[in-house]
């Protein structure tokens, strides 16, 4: 196995993990501003009132994406053994 191969393979991995966080992430962080910008026009200071909405939207995200999520990770682990056989030639 080359340099050129690992730098590949973690490449690849990179981009699967921003893939696979991004739409959690992106879920997050409109519901955090959204309840931010509420919690500022209101005063209201309450911790759970941020940690409730988040996490159900998230779970609800998870939900959503998360047939496709698990899709491309094993998409990503099969092309990773696929590539076993060729690193001991």
């Amino acid at each position: 196995m080359d340099a050129a191969q690992v730098i590949d393979l973690g490449r690849e991995a990179l981009w699967v993990a921003v893939m696979v966080a991004s739409p959690l992430l992106g879920v997050a962080l409109a519901v955090g501003l959204v309840v931010g910008i509420f919690q500022a026009a209101t005063s209201i200071q309450e911790m759970t009132l941020s940690f409730i909405p988040k996490l159900g939207i998230m779970v609800v995200a998870l939900l959503i994406f998360g047939s496709w999520q698990i899709g491309v990770m094993v998409d990503f682990f099969q092309r990773i053994y696929e590539r076993i056989p060729a690193l001991f030639v």
